[in-house]
């Protein structure tokens, strides 16, 4: 058996991969197009490119530059940090494979969020959405409360479709009722106060989640579009989700209004 250890390394081939990547230096400055000559790798992905770069930021045209700025953590398509369009089309750098990919490869930042650089964009406001809506389940200390509830079984599969939400931005990205001009607080929270009002304790909130998504940019600014659930890399049921939360409103408005 050959303890040659060089052998393990996966090296670089003669081929090159062609990316061409929208860049900025941040708000307020001009973008531009940057193409850059990548040596391929076998089951190369676009993360691996832009490291790539990173090591020898030199462009197609044999210049020195910057290094692209870009974000990742995971690298196993869970934290939805590396969240960019990807040949227009937005999706995780890390799952990215360059051989699926057409040539050239273009990258630039998703659309809906502040651009902070590069491929680089602020996502602050889907926590900030999560807050809007109370989309936790509240916990009254640390001492022993005994055995949680009993869930059914045909709500924990329901649930657990809606808990593979990693706030990516992608269902963000593919409406066309999130933008400069709208409030609306998107798929993704909507889906959030679906998931913890199915659970026995998060339902003891449910009227004020349903009563912030009554609001300004709520369930009501929802075009019912359909592309969030196309675009989910996860295959959250997010239309099914919304259709819930909106009948939920509708019914808690009717009693409300009732109740007067």
């Amino acid at each position: 058996m050959s303890n040659d250890k060089s052998s393990s390394i996966i090296k670089p081939t003669s081929k090159d991969v062609t990316f061409i990547i929208k860049r900025s230096n941040g708000p307020g400055f001009s973008s531009y197009w940057e193409e850059f000559q990548i040596p391929y790798y076998p089951n190369m992905n676009v993360v691996g490119a832009l490291m790539e770069i990173q090591k020898n930021p030199v462009n197609g045209k044999g210049e020195q530059t910057t290094p692209v700025t870009w974000e990742c953590n995971c690298l196993e398509e869970v934290c939805g940090a590396c969240t960019m369009i990807i040949n227009g089309k937005a999706r995780q750098a890390c799952s990215a494979l360059v051989d699926k990919l057409t040539q050239p490869i273009r990258l630039a930042p998703l659309t809906k969020f502040p651009l902070v650089k590069d491929l680089v964009v602020d996502r602050r406001v889907m926590f900030d959405n999560l807050r809007k809506v109370k989309a936790w389940i509240k916990i009254d200390g640390t001492y022993d409360m005994g055995p949680g509830p009993k869930i059914p079984p045909q709500v924990q599969e329901y649930t657990y479709e809606l808990s593979k939400c990693m706030t990516c931005g992608t269902c963000a990205e593919s409406c066309p009722n999130v933008n400069e001009k709208s409030k609306f607080i998107g798929p993704a929270a909507i889906a959030q106060v679906d998931l913890v009002n199915s659970h026995p304790t998060g339902a003891l909130m449910k009227e004020e989640r349903l009563e912030a998504l009554m609001g300004e940019g709520g369930i009501a600014e929802c075009g019912n579009a359909q592309n969030c659930a196309k675009a989910c890399p996860k295959g959250i049921p997010l239309t099914r989700s919304i259709a819930r939360v909106n009948r939920q409103t509708s019914v808690y408005g009717i009693r409300s209004w009732l109740n007067r």
